[in-house]
């Protein structure tokens, strides 16, 4: 689903002289197509995981990667994107962004290892931090104060039925054709996109460009990596391995220092003066919380649906249609509510809500109608994230200069995405420990050769992925079957618990940091 605060990038962003009216309806066409592209891929390649894993014989970790490298350097330069676009032409950075996206799609459908898909991943990840926070400025310099409000509505409304049917394309594609066109659906859309971009997009730049923050990028980025490098390979290599430590002490120290280069810069992407505010600084703690939560859920369900309930592709792209529509069809209303009751009530009342939707994921076992067990929890997730989503905006816009909205509302959607980055590799850890350590508790009472009960050990890190043992009976196998699947659902209800600690947390951090007001 789209991120916090993407509406506001546009309200704030520069405004410039507006094109003909006729161009217009084209501009908001590439725009959404674009937009679109890079939000569907952030979250149909969920759903296309347990057949990554077994067409590519990846682990859990393996997968991780694919989402995590898309996602860290997407967070991680979509500042320095905005940027650049406002200095060398936001049309050409956009231009750029649809290239790379849609070269690097082609590559990730043509990648025959997990080795030379993630690698396409990174690709993808810098495409999107090109055409994204441009394409929204694009929206912003291309329609003046009387149409931007129905420019900015139509993109929503197109970017939300998109995201949301993008994933129920992608299953269907995954269960009929195969998880390659996943990725080659992108390139005839972005071949749409450049045509009309050139045809019918003007161009348009910041008549005050600012210097770009490559030194703050480049600390960031490695920083992240490193931490994202250290969690995820510790699920493989142990957290004594050189490898491990030794990421970890790097992204640790270039965190660290982080702060202290933005101060010293003349333009930092991320300016420490905004954080002054306790309300900016609590929107912005409040989005990685409830956004973290978001982020390794999407991950993991998924593989729930698909490798434990049983769930085609399609169904399970579908699954989510309940929270995206609700989110939707709420968006107004809840807009409404800060006018009504002020933004503090809305974000404590709307994470307490998600936390109690997140709880309802944990009951269900094997099994079920959908419309009995997962429906409700969608259901109350997605109406406890529409109480929210428009007044943590308003609090972001409201708690900084007019002049520093744009900057802010940025950041804001950088800690969205960054949030889910963060939430995997740390969550993932803690889904394989107790994945195998409650397998391996279940194993004994299996009676199993010592050697069949060792095979399934070393294959723990694929977690409901792993293929059984081929010299078991029937019998054996289903009883495998079995202990995998009571394995995989505890160490999900763990996670399902975490994340409704997170939204809970969220919402304490609005009860002490967001005003009334």
């Amino acid at each position: 689903m789209k991120q916090a605060c993407d509406e506001a990038v546009i309200r704030s962003g520069t405004r410039s002289a507006p094109p003909k009216t006729k161009s217009r309806s084209w501009i908001l066409a590439a725009t959404i197509v674009g937009s679109s592209m890079a939000f569907i891929d952030g979250t149909v390649v969920n759903v296309a995981l347990p057949a990554l894993q077994s067409s590519l014989h990846a682990t859990v970790v393996d997968v991780q990667w694919v989402v995590e490298s898309y996602g860290l350097f997407l967070s991680s330069l979509v500042l320095v994107g905005g940027a650049l676009g406002d200095s060398i032409g936001r049309r050409r950075m956009f231009l750029l962004g649809i290239g790379l996206f849609g070269a690097a799609s082609v590559g990730c459908g043509l990648s025959s290892s997990i080795s030379q898909l993630i690698v396409a991943r990174c690709v993808q990840g810098i495409g999107a931090a090109a055409l994204v926070p441009t394409s929204l400025a694009i929206i912003s310099a291309s329609f003046d104060e009387k149409s931007r409000g129905k420019a900015i509505g139509t993109w929503s409304g197109f970017t939300a039925i998109t995201t949301a049917l993008g994933p129920v394309l992608g299953g269907w594609l995954i269960e009929h054709a195969s998880w390659h066109w996943v990725f080659f659906i992108n390139v005839p859309l972005a071949a749409a996109v450049v045509a009309i971009s050139l045809w019918q997009v003007p161009e348009s730049r910041s008549a005050t460009p600012q210097r770009i923050d490559w030194l703050g990028a480049l600390v960031a980025t490695t920083g992240l990596a490193g931490l994202v490098y250290g969690f995820l390979e510790s699920a493989l290599l142990g957290w004594s391995n050189a490898r491990v430590v030794g990421s970890l002490i790097v992204g640790f120290i270039a965190l660290t220092l982080f702060p202290f280069v933005e101060k010293g810069v003349v333009a930092p992407m991320v300016p420490l003066s905004l954080f002054k505010s306790p309300a900016f600084s609590g929107a912005n703690l409040l989005t990685l919380f409830l956004y973290a939560a978001l982020g390794v859920f999407l991950f993991l369900f998924p593989l729930n649906l698909i490798q434990i309930q049983g769930y085609s592709a399609t169904g399970t792209g579908a699954a989510a249609l309940p929270t995206i529509l609700l989110m939707f069809v709420l968006s107004r209303w809840s807009g409404g509510l800060v006018t009504r009751y002020g933004p503090k009530k809305p974000l404590i009342v709307g994470p307490l809500i998600a936390a109690a939707g997140f709880l309802l994921f944990a009951l269900p076992s094997v099994g079920g109608s959908y419309w009995t067990t997962f429906f409700p929890a969608f259901v109350v997730l997605g109406f406890g994230m529409a109480v929210c989503v428009a007044p943590l905006t308003t609090v972001v816009m409201a708690s900084v200069e007019s002049d520093r909205a744009g900057t802010a509302s940025g950041i804001n959607n950088a800690v969205a995405r960054l949030a889910g980055v963060l939430a995997i590799a740390v969550f993932g850890i803690v889904m394989v420990k107790i994945f195998a350590a409650h397998l391996d508790r279940r194993l004994p009472s299996l009676s199993l050769a010592p050697e069949t009960a060792q095979e399934i050990r070393s294959k723990e890190i694929e977690l409901a992925g792993m293929e059984s043992p081929k010299n078991l009976d029937a019998n054996a196998r289903s009883a495998v079957k079995n202990a995998v699947s009571e394995a995989f659902l505890a160490g999900f209800r763990v996670v399902l618990f975490s994340c409704a600690g997170l939204a809970i947390g969220s919402a304490g951090v609005a009860s002490v940091l967001v005003s009334k007001k």
